[in-house]
């Protein structure tokens, strides 16, 4: 069988399956890190926090892309994603402050001191969520089951958390050093397919239990799960390839250009940052009800407080159309691809060099960005759907939103770099037909 032939041509490339297993030990240090409690906690007194990552839609996505380490006031608890948040802080300051601007022009001296600010960064971000966090841990768990108390608990407490992300950080790196690459993309991908199994299993037990035809709904859940992965696998994928001309140059007997080459411009070059910027946003409401008297409020407020609610999800669905836009300007310049085709000789087969390419490049991705942001608002909110049609929470979290397109995109990445190693030694691909395309270099969570 094709599979059984790829398995023994990756087994035979010493190099690839070096790498393949570094990768898995290093996976498997970071989920036995997950199952690790914050020393001074009895883990019989996390059930109310299980419960509470269980019926949050918020606090369910970040033990989701923790891998479970949220619920269990793990020493990983606080994840990778604090990372991911200072590299979004450092890229806009790349746009927005000519400093980090000058750094990004400087190579490889200016990436490793981005690269120090965003720690530095992360650290900070870690210290203000780690007590966030152990806040939450009191309002959950009772008095008894701390076995240490006070501020000493709180202070080495917040020390555990910020090194135990730290050390995943650097899990991440060694995964993308001496791995198979896009270490803290995996991660994130390992973290929420870890919780894959439970919730399946959960919402299998929940629909074998019911009365007249809950298997049969079950199935129908699976196969639109399917096509919902399928519908994913095509946003990441799909590109608009622009066809560009090199003229031919004679530099002694050879002959350089003269061939045709396509630009692939992707119908959704923003990759989740829509999502995640629209989240960011749609989660003030919510800060201002946990201020509120009592901790809810009537009329407005509270509708934006309910993620299966229309207003909700109107409103994050424009959201992410506006900032899949709006990122897509500010990643994909069309006055720059322009020049670089100006000066290697290029041009696109019936419009003219310079501005005009400018204008036709704009006009292409202004026109592809549409339906991809469309498409994108609609797998942002269809795990809402999924839950109002009594599908369990947890389980509705794989039908769309950000761990989808992360998980769809990982694999890709991984797939790719597997499939590049096998071509490179003259073995057949990973596909009868075609070659797997990854999403962008440097994985989907490249931030």
């Amino acid at each position: 069988m094709k599979l059984f032939d790829t398995l023994k041509n990756i087994w035979k490339i010493e190099e690839l399956k070096t790498r393949i297993l570094t990768t898995l030990g290093l996976i498997l240090v970071y989920r036995l890190g997950t199952e690790i409690v914050l020393p001074g906690i009895d883990p019989a007194g996390l059930s109310a926090l299980q419960e509470q990552t269980a019926s949050n839609g918020v606090l369910g996505l970040l033990d989701m892309f923790s891998g479970g380490a949220f619920s269990n006031a793990s020493i990983f608890a606080l994840g990778i994603m604090p990372y991911i948040s200072a590299s979004i802080v450092v890229q806009l300051l790349g746009i927005a402050v000519p400093y980090f601007q000058r750094m990004q022009r400087e190579g490889e001296s200016g990436r490793r001191k981005i690269n120090q600010i965003t720690r530095y960064l992360t650290v900070i971000i870690l210290i203000l969520q780690g007590s966030a966090y152990l806040t939450n841990l009191h309002m959950q768990i009772q008095p008894e089951f701390f076995l240490i108390k006070g501020a000493f608990f709180t202070i080495y407490s917040v020390v555990i958390l910020a090194a135990g992300s730290m050390f995943v950080l650097w899990l991440g790196e060694k995964i993308t050093d001496k791995g198979i690459g896009n270490g803290v993309s995996i991660i994130i991908m390992i973290g929420i397919i870890a919780r894959l199994p439970f919730s399946f299993f959960a919402e299998l037990t929940s629909r074998v239990s019911q009365q007249g035809g809950g298997l049969v709904a079950f199935l129908v859940e699976i196969v639109f799960l399917f096509f919902v992965f399928c519908g994913s696998i095509m946003l990441v994928q799909g590109t608009r390839k622009v066809p560009v001309q090199y003229a031919k140059r004679i530099v002694g007997n050879k002959q350089y250009g003269g061939v045709r080459q396509y630009i692939p411009l992707k119908i959704n070059a923003a990759g989740v940052m829509p999502i995640i910027f629209a989240q960011a946003i749609m989660l003030l409401p919510i800060s201002f009800v946990n201020y509120a008297s009592g901790g809810a409020m009537s009329g407005l407020a509270a509708a934006f407080t309910n993620f299966t609610g229309f207003w909700y999800n109107a409103t994050f669905f424009i959201l992410i159309v506006a900032f899949t836009y709006f990122y897509t300007a500010i990643t994909v310049n069309p006055m720059q691809m322009s020049e670089d085709m100006k000066k290697n000789g290029g041009f696109i087969p019936g419009v003219k060099p310079g501005r005009k390419t400018m204008e036709f490049l704009d006009t292409i991705m202004s026109r592809i960005t549409l339906p991809g942001s469309i498409f994108l608002g609609i797998v942002a909110i269809l795990p809402a759907f999924a839950t109002m049609s009594g599908v369990n929470q947890q389980f509705a979290q794989f039908y769309g939103g950000t761990s989808l397109l992360i998980l769809v995109g990982v694999v890709l990445d991984t797939l790719q770099q597997i499939e590049s190693h096998l071509l490179m030694r003259h073995y057949d691909g990973l596909m009868k037909n075609g070659r797997i395309k990854g999403k962008t270099p440097g994985g989907p969570a490249a931030y």
